[in-house]
């Protein structure tokens, strides 16, 4: 049985630990082993967790029968504005719906704390297989960018949006 809690500073040692695992796994096959180390340490370190979470970034972490498997962060970037920052299921959980169930929970929050219609927005490399999984969600290509994010490091992400009304 899959759930889900919002997650609090205090669970940042957690989702390190889920990310060491469902990071690489995703990006091993697109990215080099010195980049996907930058980014873990960039995205990942205890202080950018916690810088995170002070910034409002709101994290949730499901469980499939109380075992930790997965994890999303949504922030809000404008009025009517959210971004999908991270969404991530460890690879033996894949398959079960916690992706599809964590995206909805992403969704649930947005419509909590922003009833009028918006828009939520995800970066997603473009060459990552999850593409399709954001386009069953609903999702729609609205551009693409190749972005720096340091140490001569770029995304080259499709910036995929989905309407909330």
């Amino acid at each position: 049985m899959l759930t889900v809690r919002q997650a609090s500073e205090t669970d940042c040692p957690l989702i390190r630990r889920l990310a060491d695992e469902a990071f690489p796994a995703t990006y091993r096959e697109l990215l080099t082993p010195a980049q996907l180390d930058y980014m873990m340490e960039w995205m990942y370190s205890a202080e950018s967790l916690r810088e995170q979470f002070r910034a409002g970034h709101v994290w949730f972490i499901a469980s499939s029968d109380g075992v930790p498997c997965g994890y999303v962060s949504v922030e809000r970037q404008g009025e009517d504005l959210f971004h999908l920052q991270k969404i991530y299921v460890l690879p033996g959980f894949q398959g079960l719906g916690a992706g599809a169930f964590l995206f909805r929970r992403a969704v649930e929050y947005i419509r909590s704390v922003h009833p009028a219609p918006c828009r939520m927005e995800l970066n997603v490399n473009r060459r990552n297989p999850a593409l399709h999984f954001y386009e069953r969600m609903g999702m729609r290509r609205l551009r693409e960018g190749d972005f720096p994010i340091g140490n001569g490091y770029y995304m080259n992400d499709y910036i995929m949006g989905l309407e909330i009304k």
